[in-house]
């Protein structure tokens, strides 16, 4: 198993140098967020996850969970781990003081939630979900709730899952079939099955706080009659401790690809106490609090298993001794020369080093988006609302998509001991896998984002963005080195908006050219989005390099590798555009009954 080194230089290149976090704490407020702080945290935070986190990545895939009669035992050393995590107050760095937490802001509870994720995946399931849960009672729960829940999640001492899934449907969340019945007290019984429930149940604290999508008797059809409920596994006493067992048992959990570590469990409520949260049937309304945070998370998956592989195959490419270099042996003094200098591995790391760092941008500078939804300037706080909108479904499939996309490369560059379990490479690729499906799967992402997001504001979400980046193309047009980057940076952003009007006049006659294109739509604007941020990166390197400041290796290293994207992964752009322009015709024409033999 690659031994896991969080990347602090590069996520300080980010911080301090391309998004300015500092002067956005300042400007919000966070005064707390200093300099020194910042940094002390992502040094403490580095050293957890390397040395508690880490170690236990392999040997929780190798032994996974345990259930036994309703009960899920986690791999041995995850309890201790969590304690561990609970006590530095981890769980609480950016949650909100009113209830126990520090107030940090949220893009420094992501950039350590990357460092965990990267370390141990399943590790990082069990906050991560309790993290969603706090932020959908935070936004939606009444004042008793946030003080009887909130408090004791912050510590870490109850956690939080999101129960959505049932066994006949999946997205199609309008036609659960979980029932809540009003109680005289005020409550309700909540019965019915929930699948897929990751954190659903384990030992790794005193209570686990679930939140579940059900309807009410008279609830209306659809979505439009779901409701939302806190239904904890014990019953809080008077003391607001857990007291009495609720009815939820789990009964069974998932055998699963990967992540094994995480419990992964079918869920039984059987007449359990359920507490409303928010108005009645207004549920999905409070859910998508969550989903969106778990779609930021699960986004964040693809960049840290593509972290580790990458860590694991550059070190092996550099110490892997196969022939000689195609135009004479590099090092002669050795039997061969090191599989790095060979153009074919060399594209293999290349494209996961531009798609990890090219990622790891997008999630900070959605990071920043969030932190200024909390702006007291309310023209900043909705222009950031109108970005994280448009961009919270990419972040989502483009970061798990490429993010298999680089744990594939990492197993591939190791050849064949890549899919021998011991080297760790193979865990990764399995681990990564689930991301391109869960919280919506990819698809349901791009159909989102082209017909909700993008011709569902009538193309107003899209424009805020393609003139974010038309901005920086003009700023930039005669960069003395980058300005044939700008260039075609451009045109692709031109060509979105012509993509975009044609396929809404397209879908007014077949709105199966909106299931068609969508897909190949998200790929496209993550490409874009990926290049803007990989020009911003390079014109802040090269400006240090013109300037002969700081570290002039790790500046190089950005502008160069900014070069191979804009040669080798940009140009993508042209395929998904040809896709999108063929319509849905040769999708739709074959019938049903001739795809089998």
């Amino acid at each position: 198993m690659p031994a896991y080194k969080a990347p602090l230089r590069d996520m300080r290149f980010l911080i301090d140098e391309v998004f300015d976090f500092h002067g956005s704490y300042a400007a919000n407020g966070a005064d707390d967020a200093t300099p020194d702080m910042v940094s002390a945290i992502l040094e403490e935070g580095a050293k957890f996850c390397e040395q508690v986190l880490a170690p236990l990545n392999r040997s929780g895939d190798e032994e996974g969970c345990h259930f036994e009669n309703g009960a899920v035992t986690t791999p041995k050393g995850f309890k201790e781990a969590f304690a561990q995590y609970a006590e530095g107050g981890w769980m609480g760095l950016a949650s909100d003081p009113a209830y126990g937490g520090q107030g940090l802001p949220h893009s420094l509870g992501l950039v350590i939630g990357e460092m965990v994720g990267s370390a141990n995946t399943s590790f990082g399931m069990y906050p991560g979900l309790t993290h969603g849960a706090m932020a959908a009672i935070g936004a939606h729960g009444t004042e008793q709730q946030k003080q009887a829940y909130l408090t004791r999640m912050t510590e870490g001492r109850w956690t939080g899952t999101m129960c959505l899934t049932e066994p006949h449907c999946g997205t199609d969340l309008g036609i659960i079939k979980t029932r809540a019945v009003p109680q005289a007290d005020g409550s309700y019984t909540i019965s019915g099955t929930k699948i897929f429930i990751s954190a659903g149940e384990h030992d790794m604290s005193e209570n686990i706080v679930h939140l579940v999508l059900a309807k009410l008797p008279d609830a209306p059809a659809g979505t439009k009659g779901i409701s939302l409920f806190i239904v904890p596994k014990f019953m809080p006493n008077a003391a607001g401790e857990a007291g009495e067992r609720n009815g939820v048992v789990c009964g069974s959990i998932e055998h699963k690809m990967g992540i094994k570590a995480s419990a992964t469990c079918v869920l039984n409520f059987d007449g359990a106490t359920g507490f409303l949260v928010g108005e009645p049937n207004k549920g999905l309304n409070c859910m998508f609090t969550m989903m969106n945070h778990a779609r930021l998370g699960t986004g964040m998956q693809g960049l840290c298993n593509g972290e580790a592989s990458f860590q694991g195959a550059i070190q092996y490419a550099n110490d892997r001794l196969q022939m000689r270099s195609l135009t004479g042996a590099k090092f002669p003094d050795k039997p061969a020369d090191p599989i790095i200098v060979h153009p074919d591995v060399r594209r293999m790391l290349l494209t996961m080093k531009a798609f990890n760092e090219g990622n790891r941008a997008l999630a900070y500078f959605t990071a920043q988006l969030l932190d200024q939804t909390h702006s007291p300037d309310e023209a900043k706080r909705q222009e950031a609302e109108a970005l994280l909108a448009f961009l919270t479904p990419i972040c989502k499939a483009f970061m798990t998509d490429t993010g298999l996309e680089v744990t594939n490369l990492g197993m591939q560059v190791f050849g064949g001991h890549g899919y021998i379990r011991e080297w760790g490479m193979e865990q990764l690729v399995r681990d990564c896998r689930i991301a391109p499906i869960y919280e919506g799967t990819n698809g349901i992402q791009a159909l989102d984002l082209l017909g909700r997001k993008v011709l569902g504001s009538q193309g107003k979400l899209m424009l805020g963005f393609t003139k974010l980046v038309h901005k920086f193309c003009e700023a930039n047009a005669q960069h003395p080195q980058l300005q044939g980057h700008v260039g075609q940076l451009a045109g692709i952003n031109r060509d979105l908006s012509e993509i975009t009007q044609r396929l809404g006049m397209a879908a007014m006659k077949n709105p199966d050219e909106v299931g068609a294109a969508s897909v190949d739509y998200l790929m496209y604007c993550g490409y874009l989005i990926l290049g803007y941020l990989w020009l911003r990166m390079a014109v802040v390197a090269q400006g240090k390099l013109d300037a002969a400041k700081g570290d002039a290796a790790f500046y190089q290293s950005k502008v160069t590798t900014a070069e191979f994207y804009f040669a080798r992964l940009l140009p993508r752009t042209a395929g998904h555009k040809s896709a999108i322009e063929a319509g849905s015709a040769s999708l739709m024409k074959l019938a049903a009954d001739q795809f089998a033999f």
